[in-house]
């Protein structure tokens, strides 16, 4: 690996990233000319960049890693090194990142393992800060907040537009459901339903639906309504979660979130947070 300004890998003649002398990149790397990689940033070979992505300073980019484009990484961030996974035997795996992702400083993304399907996938027009940690063979969707120092475990799967708080460790294989915030400070050892709002009080449980965050997403008076009805039979304390499903799926017009709710908690193995 050198220092160096142009690029070798199938560009035209004369293209080159703007890449700080302090850098390290590998000519295998594949840059595009409107990336910026500041000072003492390492780039290894099996990176794929998309277009306007900006690497500040002292971020480590390790393949095979792909990125779109108009990504923003911030110092001392380390992107698609080799898994936490003891089983792990330097098998060819690799980390996928979509576009217009925002990753703050600090933050330790892995590749995938063998085990897991070999790929760790981080969607688009994500907001990861600080301290965060995605582990091996995770599936992140769009539009999802990392708070500082939320930490995931592997092959955890969080869904579009969640929210996982500040200093939230989250157990391997679980569900984060779509819309939920999950306040600071919890523990999460079990599925995370979705629409909900759920966090630690003595004990973590669902308090009930995020409204809030789903008046500012743009659900409608009536979608709310409908949420909140179904949250307060599967929440009710007289009814277990297989009475309140068959409660729920009797109405001869559940609507989709519902019936997405109803999905959620029906494949969920290893029980709902409640």
């Amino acid at each position: 690996m050198r220092s160096h300004r142009h690029l070798s890998t199938g560009e035209s003649p004369g293209v080159s990233a703007r890449i700080h002398p302090t850098a390290l990149v590998d000519p295998k790397a594949h840059l595009p000319e409107r990336c910026m990689i500041g000072a003492f940033c390492i780039v290894g070979e099996d990176v794929d960049m998309g277009e306007n992505c900006e690497l500040l300073s002292h971020v480590i980019l390790k393949g095979p890693t792909k990125m779109g484009s108009n990504n923003r990484v911030f110092p001392f961030t380390t992107l698609g090194l080799e898994p936490q996974d003891l089983k792990f035997k330097g098998e060819r795996t690799r980390l996928e990142i979509g576009d217009n992702n925002t990753i703050r400083e600090s933050v330790t993304i892995h590749r995938g393992t063998p085990a897991g399907g070999g790929v760790t996938r981080v969607g688009s027009n994500c907001l990861i800060m600080a301290y965060s940690h995605i582990a091996h063979d995770c599936v992140i969707a769009d539009n999802v907040i990392l708070a500082n120092a939320a930490t995931l475990a592997g092959h955890v799967t969080v869904e579009e537009y969640a929210v996982v708080g500040a200093l939230c460790p989250v157990h391997q294989y679980v569900r984060v459901g779509a819309y939920s915030y999950i306040g600071g400070g919890t523990t999460i050892t079990q599925d995370v339903l979705p629409f909900s709002l759920t966090s630690s009080k003595r004990e973590v449980h669902a308090f009930g639906m995020n409204s809030v965050g789903l008046q500012r997403k743009g659900f409608s008076k009536e979608r709310i309504r409908r949420i909140h009805q179904a949250y307060r039979v599967l929440l009710s304390s007289k009814m277990n979660v297989g009475d309140a499903l068959a409660k729920l799926k009797s109405h001869p017009n559940l609507g989709d979130d519902v019936e997405r709710l109803v999905k959620f908690v029906e494949a969920s193995e290893r029980g709902i947070l409640k």
